[in-house]
C-alpha cells in the first residue's frame, strides 16, 4: 500500500497515535481540548516520534456520546475549531511527515441530523423515515418495541417518538444511545451522502479513514429478535447476533474503497469487532478494508499463554486475507492498560513491559494518548460528573469509559496541569498525577515516556519484517519469546520468577535486569527485553 507522499514510511509499518480531541490540550481555556491545542502540540508528536494520527471525531455534533453522534459530517464543531484549525492541523502534521487519519460514523447520525429531523416531522410512512429504522411496535396499542434488541450502552435499542399530532408513534432503532438513529444502509440517499463525506475530507488533504461500527452497518430485513439465551454483553459478537457482521456489510465496504481508492495513498482502518479470524479476514479482502483493528491484544490479559494466542489469532486473520495486522493495547472505550493489569508499580511494570511486546510485533502498532505517560484509568471520577451515555442508560450500574478519558496532564504539580487554563476540566483531573506528567518525564530516562520514545526510534531504525509472521521460541512457564523476520527477538517474563535472559545483545530492556552469578543475566517477572542474536 503506498502511503502519502509526504508520509514518513510504508503505511505497513507505522507507529499511529490516537489523539481524543476533548482530552489532548486546551488553547481556549473552556476546560475541553480543541484543534488549537493539537496544533500546539505538534512538536510533542514529533519528540514522540510518531508516524501520524488518527484523531476521534471533530465533526458538528451536540457531544452525547462525545461526537459519534454526528449532526453534519462535513463541518468542524466549534467546540473543537473550525474548518480552518483542522487545514492549519493538517499543514503541520504534513509538514512533519505525518498522516492524519479522521474517524468516520457511518452506522448512525445525530437526532440533531436534519434527516431525523425531517423524519419525525414527516410522520409514519413518509420517505423521509425511510432512511432510518422506524416501526410500529408490538402490543394491541404498539407500547411495546418492534423486537427484543439491547443497545451497546445498556436499555431497549428502540425509542418512540410523539408523532407530530402529539400521539404515541412509532419506534426508532439505535443501537447506541437514543439520540444516535442507525441509519438503513439500504437506503440510496445513506450511500450517496456517506460518498461525498468521503470526497470532502480527503479533498482537504485527510490521509484515511477509521470507520466506527465497521461490523455492523448493515441489518437483517426482518429485524426479528435475538435468542433467548444469546449473551449480548460483550462487544465481540456471538454469530447467531443479528445485529452485526450481517453478509452485506461487504457490499458497503466495496463502496467506500471504491472512493477512497480514487485518492492515491488514502486508507480505512475498520473497527471490526468480529471474533472467528475467517469472518474478521473478510473485512480485509482486496475490495474492501486496507486494514483492520483486530482486538484479540487489546483484550487479553497479562499472561504468556493468553498473548501468545491473542497475537496467533491476529496473525492468522492476517494471513487468510494477505492484509497487514494492527496491534493497540488501548484506546478510549477501555480500560487503560496500567488498570488492566494491575495497577500501581505491578501495571506499570506490565504496560512497560506489553509495550515491547506490542512495537516488536509486525504491522501497524496504534498507541493510545496518555498510556506513553502510564496514565491509570480514573474510577473516581464522582457520580455528577460523568458524561458517557453509558452511566444513564444502564440506570447508573455502569460507569462508562470516561475513566479512560481524562484530560493529558502535561505539567506542574496540581490539576490542571497545562492541559488547560481554566482548573474545571471537562472530567476532573486526579490530584496526584503530578509525577505523571509530561515535563518531568522528559527529564527522567527511566519514565515511561522515555521508554516509549527510545522504543519507537529503536522501531523505526529496523527493516521492516517481509512478512506478517513471527517465529516462536521455546520458553520458561508463564513467558514467551519470538523472532520477528529481521532477527530481532522479542522475550516477555509474565511468571512471578526470574528467568534466564536468551542469548543476544540487549537492545532495550522494559526495567532493569538481573544478574544471578553463576547463572548469568536474567529476566525479571513483569519484565520484556529486545535482543539481538550474537
Amino acid at each position: 500500500m503506498r502511503p502519502p507522499a509526504h508520509a514518513s514510511r510504508p503505511w505497513e509499518d507505522m507507529v499511529l497515535y490516537q489523539i481524543y480531541p476533548r482530552s489532548f490540550a486546551d488553547s481556549d481555556g473552556d476546560g475541553r481540548g480543541d484543534l488549537q491545542g493539537v496544533i500546539d502540540r505538534v512538536g510533542y508528536l514529533e519528540l514522540l516520534g510518531v508516524d501520524g494520527v488518527w484523531l476521534s471525531p471533530v465533526m458538528l455534533s451536540p457531544g452525547a456520546d462525545h461526537g459519534y453522534d454526528v449532526s453534519d459530517p462535513r463541518e468542524v464543531d466549534p467546540l473543537f475549531g473550525d474548518l480552518d484549525s483542522l487545514r492549519r492541523l493538517l499543514e503541520e502534521l504534513h509538514a512533519a511527515r505525518m498522516v492524519l487519519i479522521m474517524d468516520l460514523v457511518p452506522n448512525h447520525t445525530s437526532v440533531e441530523h436534519p434527516w431525523f429531523a425531517a423524519a419525525l416531522a414527516a410522520g409514519p410512512g413518509s420517505p423521509e423515515r425511510d432512511r432510518y429504522f422506524f416501526r410500529d411496535g408490538r402490543g394491541e396499542d404498539g407500547s411495546r418495541p418492534p423486537n427484543n434488541w439491547p443497545s451497546v450502552f445498556g436499555g431497549p435499542a428502540w425509542t418512540r417518538v410523539t408523532e407530530p399530532d402529539g400521539s404515541p408513534g412509532q419506534w426508532y432503532l439505535h443501537l447506541f444511545a437514543a439520540e444516535q438513529p442507525d441509519l438503513d444502509w439500504s437506503h440510496p440517499d445513506v450511500a450517496d451522502d456517506l460518498e461525498r463525506t468521503l470526497r470532502f475530507w480527503l479533498d482537504l488533504g485527510v490521509d484515511g479513514f477509521r470507520i466506527d461500527v465497521a461490523h455492523g452497518l448493515a441489518k437483517p430485513d426482518d429485524l426479528a429478535d435475538l435468542p433467548d439465551d444469546l449473551e449480548v454483553a460483550q462487544l465481540v459478537v456471538d454469530p447467531r447476533d443479528a445485529r452485526w457482521d450481517r453478509p452485506g456489510v461487504h457490499d458497503i465496504h466495496r463502496r467506500i474503497r471504491s472512493v477512497v481508492d480514487e485518492y492515491p495513498g488514502a486508507v480505512t482502518f475498520g473497527e471490526v469487532w468480529v471474533g472467528p479470524v475467517d469472518r474478521f479476514a473478510r473485512y480485509l479482502r482486496a475490495d474492501e478494508l486496507h486494514f483492520a483493528f483486530h482486538f484479540a491484544l487489546t483484550g487479553a490479559p497479562f499472561d504468556a499463554g493468553a498473548v501468545r494466542a491473542a497475537v496467533e489469532s491476529t496473525l492468522e486473520a492476517s494471513r487468510i486475507s494477505g492484509s497487514t495486522p494492527t496491534w493497540a493495547l488501548s484506546n478510549h472505550d477501555v480500560v487503560r492498560e496500567v488498570t488492566r493489569y494491575g495497577n500501581g508499580a505491578p501495571g506499570t511494570a506490565r504496560a512497560r513491559a506489553m509495550l515491547l511486546v506490542e512495537l516488536a510485533l509486525p504491522g501497524i502498532a496504534f498507541l493510545y494518548n496518555g498510556a506513553e505517560l502510564g496514565l491509570p484509568s480514573d474510577f473516581s471520577i464522582p457520580h455528577d460528573r460523568l458524561t458517557d451515555p453509558t452511566w444513564e442508560r444502564s440506570g447508573h450500574a455502569e460507569m462508562g469509559r470516561d475513566h479512560c478519558r481524562v484530560p493529558i496532564p502535561w505539567e506542574g504539580p496540581e490539576p490542571p496541569y497545562g492541559f488547560s487554563t481554566s482548573p474545571d476540566t471537562w472530567l476532573p483531573m486526579p490530584g496526584n498525577w503530578g509525577r505523571l506528567t509530561v515535563e518531568p518525564q522528559l527529564e527522567d530516562p527511566g519514565s515511561m515516556l522515555s521508554l516509549y520514545r527510545a522504543a519507537i526510534e529503536i522501531r523505526h531504525a529496523w527493516s521492516g519484517p517481509d512478512t506478517a509472521s513471527v517465529d516462536w521460541y521455546g520458553a520458561p512457564s508463564g513467558c514467551l519469546a519470538f523472532r520477528r523476520g529481521d532477527g530481532v527477538v522479542c522475550a516477555l517474563n509474565a511468571s512471578t520468577r526470574s528467568v534466564p535472559l536468551p542469548d543476544g545483545d540487549v537492545v532495550l530492556a522494559s526495567g532493569p535486569l538481573a544478574s544471578h552469578p553463576p547463572t548469568g543475566a536474567v529476566l525479571p517477572p513483569d519484565t520484556a527485553v529486545w535482543l539481538r542474536p550474537h
